[in-house]
């Protein structure tokens, strides 16, 4: 797979005339927010409207979304039957995501499936990992298996069954394995860059339109951690 990166720091994965997929940064927003701060999708426009010199508004869908201090793949449509056919793949699980996170404390198992139940607090902006169905919960799957032992850390390798609000971090801090720089769900410090050691590493799916099988690949960031891994 060919990697574009451009003059704004752009790493693309992924073009086509309906699909365009990045690997996010540390620290970049995939969507306008309260914080004013310029989104992903912004840039990405911009790219596309010099790239192509388009006039006028450029269309671009957000597909899903990445959390901030998150890095890798983060898919946009480019057209609206894309975004349409995009949004039910990844509402029905049509898709096949695999993420990378660095943990200090090794799992009790080497591989395992959790089944929890997560609890949003919209206040403080976290989820909450159950073992057994609360309140206004949404059951939450996924299994790991650890690819690396590091001299202090663990490299686990995730696949995630659904998309629940901080479900890698709510889940991994409920069996006392909370990411690499992810304060809010109970690691000790944070990381230099502001960022957590979590990935979305891999993504398989059908091409909403040519419907070919598509797997998009994101390099790790740069540091020492993770280029370890």
């Amino acid at each position: 797979m060919k990697i574009v990166s451009t003059k704004n720091n752009l790493q693309i994965l992924h073009e086509d005339n309906h699909l365009i997929v990045v690997n996010k940064r540390v620290g970049d927003i995939v969507q306008g927010d309260k914080t004013g701060d310029k989104p992903l999708s912004e840039v990405v426009k911009e790219y596309i409207k010099d790239k192509y010199n388009k006039p006028g508004e450029v269309f671009l869908g957000v597909v899903h979304r990445l959390d901030r201090p998150t890095t890798g793949i983060v898919v946009f449509a480019r057209t609206s039957k894309a975004l349409t056919r995009m949004n039910e793949l990844f509402s029905n699980r049509e898709t096949q995501k695999t993420y990378w996170a660095i943990v200090k404390n090794k799992p009790q198992n080497s591989e395992d499936k959790l089944v929890h139940y997560i609890k949003r607090n919209e206040k403080n902006n976290t989820s909450k990992a159950h073992n057994k169905e609360v309140s206004e919960s949404k059951m939450a799957s996924l299994d790991y298996k650890i690819i690396k032992e590091l001299n202090n850390y663990f490299a686990l390798e995730i696949n995630l069954h659904t998309g629940r609000h901080h479900q890698i971090r709510a889940q991994l801090s409920a069996i006392g394995s909370p990411i690499k720089g992810d304060l809010k769900y109970g690691f000790d410090r944070s990381n230099p860059d502001g960022g957590i050691h979590l990935h979305a590493r891999k993504l398989i799916f059908v091409h909403p339109v040519s419907k070919e099988n598509i797997e998009i690949i994101a390099a790790v960031p740069n540091d020492v951690i993770w280029n370890a891994v």
